[in-house]
């Protein structure tokens, strides 16, 4: 198959190392120095090579506030039957541009990042297929998941979002609220340490990565919950109410239990 990947930043990067070995794969980034290491791929300098390439499935990897105005540039250079395809973490606005555009569309998002994820060994990571994609475009991404041990889920896309503001900015706040109350600890406890690896490789992240992360539209609620169990908790810990206390750590074991 032929496929184009605009955008090689992390996750363009590794779809590219994945998929060129058993396609014919072309590249194009703002950047072009980001290009200059690839091997056995077409590196394109501008999207006018597109029309004579015709790929048969375009994988959209800049970040979510470009993703749209991406396709709107590159769709001028693609054949009609050429897949479209996207990576976001947050689904909102794309849906409503895959409707206007009538092309075969397949939306994904890998559900790991290099921080934290070791690209060279994906098992039990998991990915998200969005239901309102082509069959053909689905196959692809099932292989593709499947190939790498992938955990592949499929979902709505109102379904994914309202997961990713469960899954990914829950723990995104939590952690944004560990370094905001922040203190160098002279002896800090293994704990400590912990979070604070998490942390730092949650910071790593580009700033627009995790702003998109956040502003999903299902997030506030997420918010609101995390509010209201460290009001709970304030209560508690106030009154120094040993009963409470006991009710609600076994909540939490319940909650975290297989």
């Amino acid at each position: 198959m032929r496929i184009f990947i605009l955008g090689t930043g992390r996750m363009g990067a590794w779809l590219t190392e994945e998929l060129y070995l058993d396609h014919e794969v072309a590249v194009h980034d703002a950047d072009p120095a980001r290009m200059k290491y690839f091997i056995k791929v077409k590196r394109f300098s501008e999207l006018e090579e597109l029309d004579d390439f015709a790929p048969e499935l375009f994988i959209n990897c800049v970040t979510l506030g470009d993703t749209v105005s991406s396709f709107e540039r590159v769709l001028p250079h693609l054949p009609k039957a050429c897949i479209l395809s996207d990576i976001a973490s947050v689904k909102s606005g794309i849906e409503a541009f895959y409707a206007s555009a009538g092309r075969p569309f397949v939306s994904t998002h890998p559900m790991f990042g290099p921080t934290f994820a070791s690209i060279r060994d994906l098992r039990d990571e998991s990915a998200v297929i969005i239901e309102e994609s082509c069959e053909e475009g689905k196959r692809f991404f099932r292989d593709l998941y499947s190939r790498l041990g992938i955990r592949i889920f499929e979902k709505s896309f109102e379904g994914h979002d309202k997961t990713v503001a469960y899954s990914l900015a829950t723990p995104f706040a939590s952690t944004m609220v560990f370094a905001a109350v922040m203190q160098k600890q002279d002896a800090p406890g293994t704990n400590f340490k912990r979070h604070m690896a998490i942390a730092k490789g949650l910071f790593s992240e580009d700033d627009r990565l995790l702003s998109e992360i956040m502003f999903n539209p299902y997030t506030i609620r997420q918010l609101e919950l995390i509010n209201s169990q460290l009001s709970y908790l304030s209560h508690i810990i106030k009154d120094k109410d040993y009963e409470e206390m006991r009710k609600f750590l076994g909540k939490l074991r319940d909650n975290i239990a297989d």
